[in-house]
């Protein structure tokens, strides 16, 4: 009965075997020497990419926070020129109010002092012309009582600063 086996269909046969294992040390020796320098290459290069961009990535962020610290740097710098700016105007405006005030207590004392000048010649004016109109009228009156005419100068400015020198010691009294 078992003159004549039949082939499994499971097992395969030898030369198959052999034919296919041939076959797949063939394809794994092409794939080998071709296709995997190829992707190892690919690889390397893509890892050199990828490396090279986070140490760029890197480099940047670096250089941004370098950029930034002196961002702050200029910042706070300026921020100290503009704080000396305001002290400097304020003590110069302070300097400009002192010298204003001095100037105008200056030009109100020469104010005061013009003024005082200007009373005093108005006050000297005012007293000769009353001394002159007084004298006249002096020398009128004394002559229409005395009834005699004064009208000589020297008579005249005799009598009249004898009348202003009694006038004066009468009313210098009353002032005390």
């Amino acid at each position: 009965m078992l003159a004549a086996e039949e082939p499994s269909p499971v097992i395969p046969h030898i030369s198959e075997v052999i034919l296919g294992l041939v076959a797949f040390l063939l394809l794994l020796g092409i794939l080998w020497k071709f296709v995997v320098p190829r992707f190892e290459a690919l690889y390397k290069e893509r890892t050199e990419k990828i490396e090279g961009g986070i140490q760029k990535a890197e480099q940047l962020q670096a250089q941004a926070e370098e950029n930034l610290q002196k961002y702050k740097d200029l910042l706070a710098d300026a921020n100290a020129a503009a704080a000396r700016i305001r002290d400097d105007a304020r003590i110069e405006a302070e300097q400009i109010r002192e010298e204003l005030r001095v100037q105008a207590q200056e030009e109100a004392t020469r104010i005061v002092a013009q003024g005082r000048n200007q009373l005093e010649a108005q006050r000297a004016q005012i007293v000769a012309e009353l001394r002159a109109d007084l004298g006249r009228t002096a020398v009128e009156l004394a002559s229409k009582i005395v009834g005699e005419s004064l009208e000589d100068e020297a008579r005249r400015r005799g009598t009249v600063d004898r009348f202003l020198e009694e006038l004066d010691s009468v009313s210098a009294p009353a002032k005390k």
